[in-house]
């Protein structure tokens, strides 16, 4: 635990950063940034690609600190570019992974490992059967649920990063510690993917592989009511099908609660698990993952956070140093 010299120290910090701010300029600023970003989502729907989405959220630090001087705010992009490559290529990476065919594609042993742990009975046919009707119509009226499962599915491309900018205002160390378990969750996730392509359940319905049990995607059903979608503004067409084991989607909501919860480490932490509890169960009643995907989701982001935590041990990294000082043209260092 930081003492109370080092969280004045990092407070301090944080006040000569952003001191050149008013913060009647920072409501007005950011007031237009929001009515931009409504705006843009309504006309367009909800931004859902690494590059808009950093993009708004560049937008978001301007805001913030309307008052500074250019060269400020240019020390996002000096910040950001690196990791903001390495995403991009991770998705490209993704969509690219079931075109070299390296191993058979699985489409029974996630089938069969659900039903094994569930006494014969495959959760995502009876989440359809209980919340959408037997058989599941995808084109029936939505329910409320539907729509909060839609909302939070589409968080995923969101969170992780509105997190970084967070961070990268207040903390760089933490920011950096962020981005470490953020892109190495992506890339280890990535590698599994090219050794062990696997089918989601809509398409191993699909297929025939389960007989009598069919399942459809629903993944949409939410949008519906709100009159909202899903954008993409530069990754188009990069997805890939088969890249279910490990579900992504599961696993960073699991690592933004485990590192919100070891952040606060307080008594009502455990209420940021819900995060990753809905994002499952939606997941799996939308027929986009099995309940292992998500399991080894979960699995996935502990491995991650406890190998960063190992590499930042030995490089005593404690997470605690004090912020840089700001050199003469605004710009803060680190």
């Amino acid at each position: 635990m930081p003492s109370e010299l080092e969280k004045e120290d990092d407070l301090q910090a944080h006040i000569r950063h952003t001191g050149a701010t008013s913060v009647v300029g920072r409501v007005l600023a950011f007031g237009v940034f929001l009515a931009a970003l409504a705006f843009w989502t309504s006309k367009f729907g909800i931004p859902s690609d690494t590059v808009q989405i950093f993009v708004w959220l560049w937008g978001a630090t301007i805001a913030w600190n309307i008052q500074e001087p250019a060269q400020h705010h240019l020390g996002f992009l000096r910040d950001w570019w690196a990791p903001l490559l390495a995403l991009v290529l991770y998705f490209y990476g993704r969509g690219l992974a079931d075109e070299l065919y390296a191993m058979p594609v699985a489409f029974t042993m996630p089938i069969d490992v659900d039903k094994w742990m569930f006494g014969g009975h495959l959760p995502t046919l009876w989440l359809q059967e209980q919340w959408c009707g037997s058989p599941c119509d995808p084109h029936s009226d939505a329910r409320w649920y539907d729509l909060v499962f839609t909302m939070v599915y589409s968080t995923h491309f969101i969170f992780g990063l509105t997190l970084a900018v967070v961070l990268w205002l207040r903390n760089r160390v933490e920011w950096k510690k962020w981005m470490r378990r953020y892109i190495g969750l992506n890339f280890a996730g990535l590698a599994v993917y090219i050794l062990y392509p696997m089918a989601p359940p809509w398409m191993a319905s699909r297929d025939g592989y389960m007989v009598g049990e069919e399942v459809v995607r629903l993944t949409s059903r939410g949008w519906g009511d709100s009159g909202l979608g899903r954008y993409h503004l530069i990754l188009t067409g990069v997805g890939n099908p088969v890249a279910a084991m490990p579900s992504l989607h599961a696993g960073t909501a699991f690592l933004i609660a485990f590192y919100l919860m070891t952040r606060f480490k307080k008594t009502w932490s455990w209420i940021f698990l819900l995060y990753p509890i809905v994002m499952s169960l939606g997941l799996i009643y939308y027929a986009e993952h099995y309940v292992i995907d998500t399991i080894a989701g979960a699995a996935l982001a502990v491995a991650v956070i406890a190998v960063c935590g190992w590499w930042e041990r030995a490089r005593g990294e404690t997470g605690h140093e004090k912020q840089p000082e700001p050199v003469a043209s605004g710009v803060s260092e680190g």
